[in-house]
């Protein structure tokens, strides 16, 4: 018989990093509601690596700092429907996800996020997958907060 890891338990809110793509401790919104993870990307453009399919974007999210270009393979790309409720396609890539203690290779959907509060959404899949469960009235369980870089600081 094989024993499950239990599940930990994470706020609505999480620090998290992408280390692969040299994004470190930033700002996440745990949403429930998402299938899939979706980060911010601008400048999105489809290259040939070797004769295979890659993407290559900015994640240049107000919140972030000291980004730079990225590039990854492209797994696949699909429809997804955005906040407004309308079918939007987009690459999905492979990167690595770190919430506190837990790391796992998960799906991420590239998607201009500029408008929106938080560079990046994590989906239900890279929950399941990490073996979380969201506590939605409580924040920064897995990993300390972090100011956003917007918010006003006090002298």
């Amino acid at each position: 018989m094989t024993t499950r890891k239990p599940k930990s338990m994470i706020g609505w809110r999480e620090t998290v990093s992408l280390p692969d793509l040299g994004l470190m401790t930033f700002r996440a919104k745990i949403d429930t509601g998402a299938l899939t993870t979706a980060l911010h990307a601008s400048g999105i453009s489809r290259i040939e690596v070797g004769g295979k399919p890659w993407v290559e974007f900015l994640p240049d999210h107000g919140s972030l700092v000291d980004t730079s270009l990225c590039r990854l393979p492209i797994l696949h790309s699909r429809k997804i429907t955005n906040t407004s409720g309308i079918p939007d396609e987009r690459y999905i890539v492979a990167t690595t996800l770190q919430i506190g203690e837990h790391r796992a290779r998960i799906e991420v959907s590239l998607a201009d996020r500029t408008d929106m509060t938080f560079p990046i959404i994590i989906g239900r899949s890279a929950m399941r997958l990490m073996r979380l469960t969201v506590d939605p009235a409580r924040s920064w369980l897995q990993s300390p907060r972090i100011a956003d870089p917007k918010e006003r600081q006090d002298q």
